[in-house]
């Protein structure tokens, strides 16, 4: 056997032997916390309000419980359009662009390389070894001291000028024995799940605010419209007002009150006009949209949409797998774990298999002769000596960081309990609230017909009838505020139950 054939053969045992040793990974597996489930849903069965929350599979599309189309289509467009969700989107592949360029770290590494040099060897440098002396030097013969000798090339100084033609491959191989880059790999994959799961938050936090934004135009529209009703009201006493006190039933005072009616309704109306721009603007730019651009999509008055009668919640257990900030906290934690493993495995030796070959001459006719071929191949072996506390301190950094993300997960999960047991409270509240102020609007307005029919009957002074008129209009504006209050916290219900982004969006790996 010869020299080479046996030192090829010592490679590939040592090859086999690294092989066999890879499977082991330093430092904590990861675990996927199993929370406990409170009974947080047992405020259903002491819901007294029309549109009850009820155990049963919870509506991803929750917006299309409020069975409006153009909220509908609103929300479809949303997710193309929205540039914070594209911001989002974009990160998510700069995660997948990385896990991609750590994962490529388990895979040997090859790079082929071709080159040409015009050199000249120095003679008081490595050229003297092989015979060539320093100008002026005398000639040396091989001795103890110079085993290969000196001696002059005649006619120059040192090597003469000459070329050198090469090309080949390089290869590079790092055996991962402790797990480092497997850990790395595993790293980078949670931190992918956990962009992943910071989009969804954002999508769900802009699907969201569109319906809430939503639900507060059509409210406007509807508060605008009571205002202009009780204006025309006020104008009717107050001409009713002014034939009395020509006819001297009346007096002056009824006629200035009756006018300062009219001018404070009448100021109402710029102020939520205002209010219902900047309503549309706010939708136009979660659409991406200029300002202005949706004024005409609202240009057709609509009631704040009705709310469902039932309301399916789905069920306690699935909240830690449907809301994305839970998920996204459980990822941070695992991506914490798993560099706890990155840090132990700093202690450990690091092997890896190194090779080049290729062919080398001084011709370029003769460069690719099989004479001219070269290679070197063999492990190299890396391993820490003194590290000044380095690797200590970043063990200790790394299972703190580890902790501080399973406290922020816990408190994820408990702040998650809260927001839902708050919600449902909230939505019973709120209708139950509206259904009181429906009787509040229904005895003012037959208060106001009693007052104006005494009053013009004499019966009463124009104040009373003011009176009755300004409780109305803040009980009507209470009601229709109430309606949409109560639409705002359903939609707050079903964010926190974690509805409304896409579980299949881009999990397949990041390409080429």
């Amino acid at each position: 056997m010869s020299a080479a054939d046996f030192s090829m053969r010592a490679s590939i045992l040592a090859i086999l032997a690294c092989l066999a040793l890879a499977g082991c990974a330093v430092g904590p597996d990861f675990e996927r916390p199993t929370p406990s489930a409170p009974d947080v849903f047992h405020r259903i069965q002491s819901a007294q309000a029309s549109s009850k929350a009820v155990d049963a599979e919870f509506n991803s599309e929750w917006w299309t419980l409020l069975n409006d189309p153009l909220l509908n289509d609103l929300e479809s467009r949303l997710v193309d359009a929205n540039l914070d969700v594209a911001a989002a989107s974009a990160r998510l592949r700069q995660s997948r662009s990385t896990q991609q360029v750590v994962g490529a770290g388990q895979l040997p590494r090859l790079d082929g390389a071709t080159s040409y040099y015009r050199e000249r060897g120095s003679p008081n440098g490595i050229v003297s070894l092989l015979g060539v002396s320093p100008t002026g030097s005398p000639p040396q013969p091989a001795s103890g001291a110079s085993p290969l000798g000196v001696a002059p090339v005649p006619g120059s100084s040192g090597s003469p000028p000459f070329d050198l033609y090469q090309f080949g491959f390089d290869a590079s191989w790092e055996i991962d024995i402790w797990g480092r880059v497997r850990r790395s790999v595993e790293a980078a994959g949670a931190l992918t799940e956990a962009s992943f799961e910071d989009r969804n938050a954002i999508l769900l936090s802009a699907r969201a605010e569109l319906a809430r934004d939503y639900v507060e135009l059509r409210d406007l529209q509807s508060l605008l419209e009571i205002t202009t009703q009780n204006l025309e009201i006020a104008r009717d006493t107050a001409r009713l007002t002014q034939v009395r006190s020509r006819e001297g039933v009346t007096t002056d005072l009824d006629v200035a009150n009756a006018a300062a009616q009219v001018a404070s309704i009448e100021s109402l109306i710029p102020t939520l006009e205002a209010r219902l721009e900047a309503a549309i603007n706010a939708i136009g730019l979660l659409l991406a949209q200029e300002p202005g651009a949706l004024r005409q999509e609202f240009a057709e008055r609509r009631e704040v949409p009705e709310l469902p009668e039932r309301v399916p919640v789905g069920f306690p257990s699935e909240i830690v797998q449907r809301r994305p900030d839970i998920r996204r906290a459980e990822a941070q934690l695992h991506a914490a774990t798993a560099s706890i493993g990155m840090a132990k495995a700093d202690f450990y030796p690091r092997i890896s298999l190194n090779g080049s070959a290729g062919f080398q001459s001084l011709q370029l006719s003769s460069l690719a002769d099989w004479a001219s071929r070269q290679f070197v191949v063999g492990p190299s072996i890396t391993f820490p000596i003194f590290e000044g506390g380095r690797l200590k301190g970043t063990l200790h950094l790394r299972e703190a960081q580890q902790q501080e993300a399973a406290i922020a997960y816990k408190r994820t999960v408990l702040d998650a309990w809260r927001e839902v047991d708050d919600a449902l409270v909230a939505y019973d509240a709120e209708q139950r609230r509206r259904d009181r102020l429906v009787t509040v609007v229904s005895e003012n307005q037959r208060a106001l017909v009693i007052a104006q029919r005494r009053y013009k009957a004499g019966a009463v002074d124009y104040l009373d009838v003011l009176n009755v008129q300004r409780q109305l209009l803040r009980a009507q504006s209470n009601l229709e505020q109430s309606r949409a209050t109560a639409a705002t916290n359903l939609i707050t219900l079903c964010k926190v139950l974690g509805g409304g982004w896409e579980s299949t969006y881009a999990r397949t790996p990041a390409t080429n």
